[in-house]
């Protein structure tokens, strides 16, 4: 095993930071209001007592920002696992479904499917993982190269022991990092890349947002309010009137 060097990673952390926030600009100029307010419940913002359309306007792009910056994340997460286990292991990028990276250690072929937090997914998602990790783990080995195949469920932060899980190892926090760095502690050496240029990337970042939020608040208000008050049944009618699409049940 070589174990991964501090400096490669913080490097690799540095410009992938960077792109992350470059794609969470992306997404902000790629937005659409109707879109997102077609996306979200109407009668939680009513509930909420908005009254001022800035400030729905506002919560309403905060919730869809939200998931688009863990979904982009948790993919920033996915190429660092990758990175550092091809460091240290020759790791790779595994081409079966649901797995994200796969490599040999010790005579065993390892398929790690990386999540972000211990809360990843629901039951469905989580019965489908396994029978990714089943197919898989089936498909290697019936190869004669192929000694034994381990799946894991690989959680990035999290204090969750390690467990065994029906036919997969799910290994969480310092211990996910440590089993593909060999290095006790890289969950905390990665915390200080993840800083840089933090201030001024996220200075543009609000600076779109904010330019955004003005956009759409005028779109909004043009479309939703009457005599400067929020329509809501207007709105929750652009949300979910649907009696014209077909017929009633």
């Amino acid at each position: 095993m070589k174990q991964a060097r501090i400096g490669e990673t913080e490097k690799f952390v540095s410009d992938m930071i960077a792109e992350f926030h470059k794609s969470k600009i992306k997404c902000l100029e790629q937005l659409d209001l109707n879109k997102i307010l077609k996306s979200k419940n109407p009668y939680l913002f009513k509930a909420k007592y908005f009254g001022v359309a800035s400030e729905l306007v506002k919560d309403i792009l905060d919730a869809y920002l939200y998931s688009s910056e863990e979904k982009l994340f948790g993919d920033f997460l996915e190429e660092l696992a990758i990175f550092v286990c091809s460091k240290t292991y020759g790791g790779e990028k595994s081409p079966a479904t649901g797995i994200d990276l796969q490599f040999d250690k010790d005579g065993i072929k390892y398929l790690v499917s990386v999540k972000s937090g211990t809360n990843w997914g629901n039951s469905s998602q989580h019965k489908r993982q396994e029978q990714d990790f089943q197919t898989a783990v089936k498909v290697l080995s019936q190869s004669k190269q192929t000694a034994k195949v381990q799946p894991i469920l690989g959680i990035c932060y999290g204090k969750t022991k390690t467990t065994y899980v029906r036919n997969y190892m799910k290994v969480v926090g310092q211990n996910f990092w440590h089993f593909l760095s060999g290095n006790e502690d890289l969950y905390t050496d990665i915390v200080e890349p993840l800083g840089y240029r933090a201030k001024e990337l996220n200075d543009d970042f609000l600076k779109q947002k904010a330019k955004v939020v003005n956009l759409f608040t005028e779109e909004f208000m043009k479309d939703f309010c009457v005599g400067g008050e929020i329509d809501w049944k207007k709105l929750v009618r652009f949300n979910s009137g649907n009696l014209g699409m077909g017929a009633a049940i």
